[in-house]
């Protein structure tokens, strides 16, 4: 009876696991999506469908991209994302004109 729930309890925390690293996944993924869809927008000027169209690309190109990672490769991915953020925010704050 101890070996089954034992065996219970590491099938929950690895399930448990598995789904909030899915989770991540597609938050990073939507978040990232998004942003470079807006990018786009922004430049292309492009309508409602299209713009919605390159947030599902985006997202399911990095989504296909991430499908190996661990949660160190995820977390990895977000701090570099959010340093290429701040260096280019710094650009266009202190760029000239």
């Amino acid at each position: 009876m101890t070996e089954l729930i034992g065996s219970l309890q590491d099938k929950a925390k690895t399930s448990s696991s598995t789904v909030g690293l899915i989770v991540l996944k597609g938050v990073v993924g939507l978040f990232f999506g998004l942003t470079l869809a807006l990018v786009g927008d922004q430049v292309l000027q492009y309508g409602w469908f299209s713009f919605i169209l390159m947030v599902v690309t985006f997202s399911a190109v990095l989504l296909r991209l991430m499908k190996s990672w661990s949660w160190a490769g995820v977390a990895i991915f977000c701090v570099i994302c959010v340093l290429i953020g701040i260096s280019l925010q710094m650009y266009i704050r202190i760029a000239p004109g």
